[in-house]
């Protein structure tokens, strides 16, 4: 499950691995907490930047998961797992030269079997040990002075208390931004644009949003995730609302279960974490989504699955992280990709500052909370547009927060764009749905 307290790095991932696969005769439903006898041994060797090939010269392509797996896709299979780790939160060891049980399937989405990697050659495992702060069960405090300093040290943004902040605790606040499995590292840095992408960029509006085109809005209303640590899942959700919304010229108009997800994924942690690429992508092509009525947003995760099964589905025919694989992002591709395709789940790292934003364009001005510091974590959100501000002529990104419509601009922010304020334009993720 993701995110888990995985940590292993792209050179760790590198090299030669032993596939042990079982018997290629599941569904969807198939349950690998137990791999099963072993039918099929393959071996992949991963290169540089993102190449696989097997035993038999096949070549394919793979690709990490932040820092927490890694998905290959060769001879019209896909494999995904997890790093193996034992501990928990508090405290955990990686083994980055192995994986969890994982699950492997054709690119029809049939013909389900669960395999483990075993890497060639050993890496060293690598220890995390974190202490669990003492503050986490008190109630959050608004901090004026952190508001008043970041409305006197700059112009581009203003803050402001949000007293509905203070029926959180500290540990639920933290849940809201992203959880304890979002405590990440910071995502590479984008890939620098080349010479055609740039050209192409050069072609594109100074100004667009999905929320007005040409009097069309191809955005769902914001949402509230509450204390649930769901932020990736109301990003990815909100990509496939409005890129249904585009493909259909706005004739559906569902909300997606987000609770569905929370409840019902085994490629996340519910209340706890995840990630855009497994729900907006690998979670909706293999299982599809649902509309919200199916299984109505609670906000309460570790329960059992209570989706209607009656309910029809919908899916995508593919995705990917921009660029390819992860790390290869930039700004000319988020937009050419944005204008040319709709909407995408993004993240970004949240700091204190964040939490009390009120309006104009977003970027980290260093300040803390002092009644209770948060950790950075990594939170998801909804790209749909982009701008130049008129007065300054600052560059900017629009996007859905998933904190309700009292937040922010109506439940909207717009950030620093073209500079990878707090790594926004590291990892963005799309997907083509089946409308």
């Amino acid at each position: 499950m993701a995110d888990t307290p995985a940590h292993c790095l792209y050179e760790d991932i590198l090299g030669t691995w032993t596939i042990s696969e079982s018997a290629r005769t599941g569904d969807n439903t198939l349950d690998c907490d137990d791999l099963g006898t072993i039918v099929h041994t393959k071996t992949f060797t991963l290169d540089f930047p993102n190449t696989a090939a097997d035993e038999l010269g096949n070549m394919g392509t793979w690709t990490m998961i932040y820092n927490q797996g890694f998905e290959i896709n060769i001879n019209e299979r896909s494999y995904f797992a997890f790093s193996y780790y034992e501990g928990n939160w508090i405290s955990s060891t990686t083994y980055c030269d192995r994986t969890l049980n994982g699950w492997s399937r054709d690119k029809t989405v049939r013909n389900w079997s669960c395999f483990s990697g075993q890497k060639v050659n050993e890496t060293t495992p690598r220890v995390i040990s974190k202490l669990k702060k003492p503050l986490s069960k008190l109630p959050f405090r608004n901090d004026h002075k952190l508001i008043e300093d970041i409305n006197t040290s700059q112009k581009s943004w203003r803050a402001k208390v949000y007293p509905e902040f203070e029926r959180y605790t500290v540990e639920e606040m933290f849940k809201r931004s992203g959880g304890p499995g979002a405590i990440l590292p910071l995502p590479p840095q984008p890939l620098p644009a080349t010479s055609e992408q740039k050209a192409l960029a050069r072609f594109l509006p100074e100004n667009f949003d999905w929320r007005n085109l040409e009097g069309e809005n191809y955005i769902a209303d914001v949402r509230d995730q509450g204390n649930c640590g769901s932020c990736y899942i109301f990003a990815s959700l909100a990509q496939l609302e409005a890129r249904v919304r585009i493909a259909t010229h706005n004739q559906r108009q569902e909300v997606f279960s987000t609770q569905d997800v929370v409840s019902c994924s085994v490629l996340s942690q519910g209340c706890l974490g995840g990630f855009n690429y497994l729900i907006a992508g690998r979670y909706a092509q293999d299982q599809g989504v649902v509309a919200d009525e199916c299984n109505p947003y609670v906000g309460i995760g570790g329960g059992s699955c209570d989706t209607n099964i009656t309910c029809p589905r919908t899916y995508v025919s593919k995705y990917q992280y921009l660029g390819g694989y992860f790390g290869t992002c930039n700004e000319e591709l988020m937009m050419l990709a944005l204008v040319e395709n709709g909407p995408m789940a993004v993240s970004y790292m949240v700091y204190d500052d964040f939490n009390n934003y009120e309006g104009g364009i977003y970027h980290h001005t260093g300040f803390k909370n002092q009644f209770n510091p948060l950790e950075v974590v990594n939170h998801g959100v909804l790209l749909v547009g982009y701008g130049v501000d008129a007065d300054t002529g600052e560059k900017y990104w629009t996007c859905k927060n998933s904190w309700g419509a009292e937040w922010g601009e109506s439940g909207y922010f717009r950030i620093r764009r073209g500079t990878n304020e707090c790594s926004i334009e590291s990892m963005a993720v799309e997907a083509t749905i089946i409308p």
